[in-house]
This record gives structure tokens, sequence and C-alpha cells, in this order.
């Protein structure tokens, strides 16, 4: 899996399995064996990029000093992920037609910014309206931001967050 989270953040959409066997020093019937397609495999590396944000939520944002930050910071990690993943990124977007993760994945990762922002409700530092949709409209656009090279993705996080912020 590695490997092949290598190839394709490297080559995007024109890495090919033959590739990913090399990198990963076995032969192309081993890859297909575990991964009956291309497409299934692409599903599986950006599976494993997903449980990689939600755990880093879960251990480093959920634990932080306050939930504003903790917020804050999931955002942002969620940004350096696709900032350093866009080959990873244009793949998937490929094979399905979408970035936009779904299923167990995207619901744990929406619980982790739910609990986050219900935690900041709690202690005042977070808007009472907030809701886990905004979470994913800010996201959704980070992700834009990104796959377009439409300026600084860090400092859109920042103020894209100050707007969750209690005034």
């Amino acid at each position: 899996m590695e490997a092949a989270r290598e190839v394709f953040r490297a080559r995007g959409d024109e890495a090919q399995m033959p590739e990913v066997a090399r990198a990963a020093g076995v032969g192309i019937g081993t890859v297909y064996r575990h991964f009956p397609s291309r497409a299934a495999l692409i599903a599986a590396v950006g599976e494993q990029r997903q449980a990689e944000i939600v755990e880093f939520g879960r251990s480093r944002c959920l634990a932080g000093a306050t939930a504003v930050e903790g917020l804050a910071a999931f955002v942002e990690h969620i940004g350096e992920v696709l900032d350093a993943e866009r080959g990873l990124s244009a793949s998937i977007e490929a094979a399905f037609g979408s970035t936009e993760p779904t299923g167990e994945g995207r619901a744990q990762a929406e619980a982790v910014a739910g609990q986050l922002l219900a935690r900041g409700k709690e202690e005042g530092t977070v808007r009472a309206d907030a809701e886990v949709g905004d979470v994913v409209m800010i996201v959704c656009g980070l992700a834009a931001v990104i796959r377009n090279d439409a300026g600084d993705w860090r400092r859109y996080v920042r103020n894209a967050c100050a707007g969750l912020r209690q005034p």
C-alpha cells in the first residue's frame, strides 16, 4: 500500500499497476491478487489516507488545549495531506469522479469534527450555530484551493476557521 501511495503521489493518474508492482518489489500478479483493478487499489490507498486523517484528528486534535485550536489543526492537517498528495487526489478523482470521501471514513472524520464543535460550543469558543456541514464545506473549499492552486491554502484555513469561532 505504501509503495502504491508513493507512486500515485508522484505520477498521479498516469501511474500504472506495473509501476506499483516494481516500487513494491513484487510481481504484477501479486498486486492483482490483492487488488483486482487499478480502481480497487486507488480506493484502498484513498481509504488508508482517510483513516490516517481520522487518526490524526482523534489523537492530536481531540486532545488539544481548546476545541477551536483542535479544529483548526484538523483542517490544516487535511490541507497538508492534500497538498503533499496532489497526484493521489488526481488519481482518485479520475477513477471515481470526485475526491470527496464517502462511507465509513467520511463518517469518522465528521464524527471528529462534530466532537470538536460540541466541545467548542461548551467552551464558548465556537459559534452556537456551527455545524459539521460547515466543516465539510470548508474542507471542500480547501481541496479546491489546493487542486486549482488558487492561492495560499493556509491563509484560507485560517480565515475559514475564524468564521467558526464565537465572536
